[in-house]
């Protein structure tokens, strides 16, 4: 996207992740950002319980790397005309304010396209930009995972609660890629076609593309599922199942097909005598003695630590996954020669701050990005690039337009 130029104004990470994916593809993204506050999310100092350095923040590091700040109030007359002048040389307007504050700053869809009457306008909400909660606002922890019914999916109904989002930003995530890979979409289009378009993506319709699969089958048929407590779970396929290692970690077994991986399997797991045996040694009679093989892949499994099975499960034919945390996930050596760890400089000047690849790789190749900006630290550049002097930057600093 060498040559593409994105205007952001946005906070928090749903739609700013748009931006970073774009930028991740090579775009010109210029964020706008309050010229006394910045972003609201700058000043998050606590993350799931966890103290933040403000000068080493995930959650401006992973939605905003790549980008140039610029500090505009757009409440203010002398603001909008710097928006406007940035605008003009836009390809995409991407933004996740409310509709109100939209239309109090002029920087809905009508003002933008009123100077650029070319620009692809992209908005992310809560609940969608139409129907009667087109102005109600949300967080993923509200609309993605709330009320779209992920969250009850997730939950076991043994808990007697709800469990609350344990990642923070996850929808946000999610939701920015949809809206990239919309933009994308909606610049291939203009190419073609010479139209433009405006992109809508929610949180709300985030989840249930997620969840689509369990969505369609409770319209078609009315029941919901739900996660089980991990002694409720049952299986009809013992190679189908989570099963716990001596020193308290858990092995997934998920050959969903075991034709062909039933000798390779028991073999793996130290139980080569199952593959001879009647009750095991073919697809049916494995279901119908399923919970007997439960029992015995759980004993062998339960025999040795987890390292011995994260390593000897390696040449298994079968599907299988150890029950990793995100932070295991970061020395694992297939997501590290796979390029999914990027190390940019970091803000303070110490050590690399490491942030995330976006989900799609080109050419094997991978990313080079750079930190997260400070809060307005390109507005000089960017307006210096659009042809205004020093004295009108100046003249604009001190009407308190732009920083």
């Amino acid at each position: 996207m060498q040559g593409v130029r994105v205007l952001e104004v946005a906070q928090f990470t749903f739609v700013p992740a748009a931006g970073a994916i774009l930028a991740d593809w090579g775009a010109d993204v210029i964020k706008v950002e309050h010229p006394v506050r910045g972003d609201t999310q700058r000043g998050f100092i606590n993350m799931g319980g966890f103290q933040l350095d403000p000068n080493r923040h995930p959650l401006i590091e992973h939605p905003n790397r790549g980008k140039r700040s610029v500090g505009i109030d757009v409440s203010t007359p002398g603001g909008q005309e710097v928006l406007y002048e940035i605008a003009k040389t836009a390809d995409v307007f991407l933004t996740n304010y409310l509709p109100a504050q939209r239309q109090k700053n002029k920087f809905d869809v009508e003002h933008i396209r009123a100077v650029n009457p070319d620009i692809i306008y992209a908005r992310g909400s809560a609940y969608g930009d139409k129907g009667p909660e087109r102005d109600t606002g949300g967080f993923d922890g509200t609309a993605f995972w709330t009320r779209s019914g992920v969250g009850h999916a997730l939950t076991p109904e043994a808990i007697n609660g709800a469990l609350s989002q344990g990642i923070p930003a996850f929808g946000d995530s999610i939701g920015g890629m949809n809206i990239a890979g919309g933009i994308a979409a909606a610049l291939f289009h203009r190419e073609r076609t010479g139209e433009t378009a405006e992109i809508d993506v929610s949180l709300l319709s985030t989840a249930w593309w997620a969840a689509g699969a369990s969505v369609t089958q409770g319209m078609e048929t009315g029941e919901t599922m739900r996660s089980l407590m991990p002694d409720d779970a049952t299986s009809v396929n013992p190679f189908m199942a989570n099963y716990r290692t001596s020193d308290g970690g858990t092995i997934n077994l998920c050959i969903v097909s075991p034709t062909g991986y039933i000798r390779d399997a028991f073999e793996h797991l130290g139980l080569p005598e199952l593959a001879d045996d009647p009750r095991f040694s073919d697809v049916l009679p494995l279901i119908e003695n399923a919970s007997e093989g439960v029992e015995l892949i759980a004993k062998a499994i339960g025999s040795k630590p987890f390292e011995y099975w994260r390593q000897h499960l390696k040449t298994m034919k079968g599907q299988w996954a150890p029950f990793q945390s995100l932070v295991d996930l970061a020395t694992d050596d297939q997501a590290v020669a796979n390029d999914m760890i990027v190390e940019v400089e970091a803000g303070d000047g110490g050590k690399p701050f490491k942030v995330v690849r976006g989900p799609v790789q080109f050419n094997h190749e991978p990313l080079e990005t750079t930190r997260a900006p400070q809060a307005s630290e390109h507005t000089e550049i960017v307006l210096m690039e659009l042809g205004l002097d020093w004295d009108r930057i100046e003249e604009l600093k001190d009407s308190g337009s732009i920083a």
